[in-house]
């Protein structure tokens, strides 16, 4: 436990430092600068049941959306309150019209749980996929509010399994319920002794994607840019990602790339911009589009410079390239691709994504070494309609046959009555 304060104590320091030098430190730190005044302010008049649910992240976010959307058309009567740790989440949707409010989570500590219990006063508090903050989690068991958690993961080298992770294991029994993703994590819960609160529901991922595309609402510019064109379409990638795919670019104009980098702060932009030979900023070419300014007439690649387009992005492909497969922490969110029934490529890492697994077994995604079978694998999409055909089948028909674990999360809450309408 000595550890886990120690962590809890430095972050914030180590983040107000980096702050100088980084912008999503920054935003961080200034994200939480009143947090506590800002959250009486929200809740001070507030006589609504409130349900909480608290995000890493955007990826988690895309989780735990459609459960909090289902809550919120079943139970208008509840206040929504959601709260991330990471500015990549919260900066994308602190404006998101699916919550009544919308906060950066103070960090963890005995105080601040109990003094943000006692504001928010929470009837049910869902945590998504593996945020765990022990002091938050501790305050829900110990006030006796529900405590679920959507979309877990679990892998035999996290600490819970761990004989030094004895504060990690406490934290699961603080847990009045874990919808898991797949078979090995409700094993691996079950050799700690969790089984009758454990429920494999599957990833809510696939019905968050499903909503998208289903809802999928044009890009006017991104319309004209790609025309009638084959399109390659490259999300959350990161340098190693782009100089993969750089060459086939450069070399191949008539076909039109979308480069959505997973970092869009300046150096990381004119970087794309260095290795892509016949690039925009998407930013200039929608303000030239729009103004009727003269686009130069050999720019092919549009490099992405703005966050929470990405997901309508995928529709535009021919062929969806994601990133992440070149580091350590592997690939990006494949599932905003599948959902548009597009052939998905990426790198050698995806270990830790049981659905990167899934949508190769498909036949609906492919894995690449290098930027040599990288473009083989293109060449042979764009000259093999049949492979191309049964490939984007597949990939959408994946997507569609893992769908429901929405459903599973609100049948619990329901059946559990957890919260009263």
């Amino acid at each position: 436990m000595l550890i886990y304060r120690l962590f809890t104590w430095l972050y914030p320091k180590l983040a107000w430092l980096l702050g100088f030098t980084n912008q999503k430190a920054r935003l961080w730190i200034q994200g939480r600068r009143g947090i506590f005044k800002k959250l009486s302010a929200a809740f001070h008049k507030n006589t609504s049941p409130v349900i909480w649910m608290h995000c890493a992240s955007l990826g988690e976010f895309e989780q735990g959306s459609p459960v909090l959307e289902n809550l919120k058309k079943q139970y208008p009567n509840y206040c929504i309150l959601l709260t991330f740790f990471s500015p990549s989440g919260y900066e994308v949707k602190k404006n998101y019209a699916g919550a009544d409010h919308v906060f950066y989570l103070p960090m963890d500590s005995p105080a601040h749980a109990n003094r943000f219990y006692n504001i928010v006063q929470p009837s049910l508090v869902l945590f998504v996929k593996y945020e765990f903050w022990y002091y938050y989690l501790h305050e829900a068991k110990h006030r006796s509010i529900p405590l679920v958690l959507i979309s877990g993961i679990f892998r035999k080298d996290q600490l819970f399994f761990k004989w030094y992770g004895g504060v990690n294991r406490k934290m699961l029994s603080f847990f009045s319920y874990l919808f898991v993703q797949n078979q090995l994590s409700a094993d691996l819960l079950q050799s700690l002794g969790y089984k009758d609160q454990v429920m494999i529901s599957g990833d809510t991922r696939f019905d968050r994607v499903i909503s998208i595309a289903d809802g999928f609402e044009p890009i006017a510019a991104i319309d004209h840019f790609c025309g009638t064109h084959t399109t390659i379409v490259a999300g959350s990638t990161w340098t190693e990602d782009d100089e993969e795919l750089d060459h086939f670019a450069n070399s191949n104009s008539a076909i039109k790339f979308l480069i959505a980098p997973h970092d869009i702060e300046k150096e990381r932009l004119q970087e794309c911009l260095s290795l892509y030979k016949h690039a925009m900023l998407f930013s200039s070419y929608e303000k030239a589009w729009k103004t009727g300014a003269v686009i130069p007439a050999d720019v092919n690649v549009l490099i992405i410079d703005n966050m929470g387009m990405l997901s309508r992005l995928y529709h535009y492909a021919t062929i969806c390239y994601i990133g992440g497969g070149f580091g350590d922490d592997g690939i990006h969110n494949i599932l905003e691709a599948a959902v548009y029934s597009k052939p998905v490529i990426f790198g050698p890492v995806y270990d830790k994504y049981f659905e990167a697994d899934g949508l190769l077994d498909y036949g609906g995604a492919f894995t690449i070494e290098d930027a040599l079978e990288l473009e083989n694998l293109l060449k042979e999409f764009l000259g093999s309609p049949e492979f191309y055909a049964s490939s984007a089948q597949a990939a959408g028909q994946y997507v569609k046959d893992n769908a429901g674990a929405t459903t599973k999360a609100m049948k619990y809450i329901q059946e559990n009555r957890l919260l009263i309408s």
